[in-house]
């Protein structure tokens, strides 16, 4: 027996790539404004990437993400929060009890608003074969638990090494021809009212025969995130958190 598809509220929040960490401390703010009652959704999306390195088992991404873990099991508690995981975090579902945690190989996700069909994905589920193993492998838990022995005994060099790369990183950048890589990638198999994902950061609007493409901003960039509204031409309204 199948189970029933989630259903996605107007007013729900939805917040793609975050990539939060200590240098990057935008995401704290405005889950605080959640918790003040500033901000209101009725349900909180987490669409991947919202950690720039949160992963399970290796206890050096929790403490350095301890206030914003705490404070979204806190949410989780008045709201409901739904989190597809992304190649940045992953194997969160003991770090996050009472939120609705979605693997990769669960994605995409299929839920309902309005009796629309959406697909949710974080962006990363399609891939070469090499790809996919590397997934697979990075994922699984006795890979993590040997990373982390490794890790300690190095002192965190290998995280800290992670991040000093992710520092670098442009999270802004524009890809040429996505529309295309998208089509490609895609290929018109799914057949439904709305394609959301996050992962490639363009805040962009594709139209294809079956679907409306989204692809979400990622909020480490002007801390964008959207707001379900179904009197709205499109399903989201965008906005800024300042």
């Amino acid at each position: 027996m199948s189970l029933k598809p989630l259903e996605i509220k107007e007013g729900a929040f939805f917040i793609s790539d975050a990539h939060y960490s200590p240098r990057r401390p935008q995401l704290l703010s405005f889950l605080e404004a959640i918790k003040n009652k500033e901000l209101q959704p009725t349900q909180l999306i987490f669409m991947g990437d919202i950690f720039d390195a949160l992963f399970g088992l290796i206890t050096r991404t929790y403490t350095v993400n301890q206030k914003v873990i705490d404070l979204i099991n806190e949410l989780s508690l008045e709201i409901e929060v739904i989190y597809l995981e992304g190649n940045h975090d992953f194997n969160l579902k003991n770090l996050f009890k009472d939120s609705r945690v979605v693997p990769i190989q669960n994605q995409p996700l299929q839920v309902m608003l309005n009796e629309k069909k959406i697909y949710l994905a974080h962006g990363d589920f399609i891939g070469s074969k090499g790809y996919k193993l590397y997934t697979s492998i990075v994922r699984y838990p006795f890979s993590l638990m040997i990373f982390n022995i490794v890790n300690i005994l190095l002192n965190n060099y290998i995280l800290n090494t992670l991040d000093t790369y992710l520092s670098k990183k442009n999270d802004c950048t524009k890809i040429k021809n996505f529309n295309t890589i998208i089509e490609k990638r895609l290929d018109n198999k799914y057949e439904c009212e709305y394609f959301v994902e996050g992962h490639f950061h363009q805040n962009k609007i594709i139209k294809f025969d079956k679907y409306k493409y989204f692809n979400l901003a990622a909020f480490a960039c002007n801390q964008r995130y959207f707001i379900v509204k179904l009197s709205h031409k499109e399903l989201f309204v965008e906005k800024e958190f300042s």
